[in-house]
């Protein structure tokens, strides 16, 4: 998967993912680093039960903050399970 850079506009690969399930609705939170601007940019993808699908960009982010929240994601055993109860989506993602 590829987003463009939200500071340099360059496209990215995507460096984590992460699916969870609050409420009903599958999120997708997908974090893309620029090694050029040191910086992440954030794509949440949201399919909800009722209603149409959406997507939202954040970024960019602050590299610490990033590498932070990367590695909470990589502590995870099974990041693409919507349904998966490790302490990285009971503490973030609930």
């Amino acid at each position: 998967m590829e987003l463009k850079c939200s500071q340099c506009a360059r496209p990215r690969e995507r460096t984590a993912y992460i699916c969870f399930e609050p409420m009903g609705d599958e999120f997708i939170e997908s974090w893309f680093f620029c090694a050029d601007c040191g910086v992440y940019t954030v794509e949440l993808y949201q399919d909800r039960f009722l209603g149409p699908s959406d997507a939202s960009v954040r970024g960019p982010i602050p590299r610490a903050e990033g590498d932070a929240a990367v590695e909470r994601i990589r502590r995870c055993p099974s990041p693409s399970s919507k349904r998966c109860d490790c302490a990285t989506h009971r503490e973030h993602y609930r």
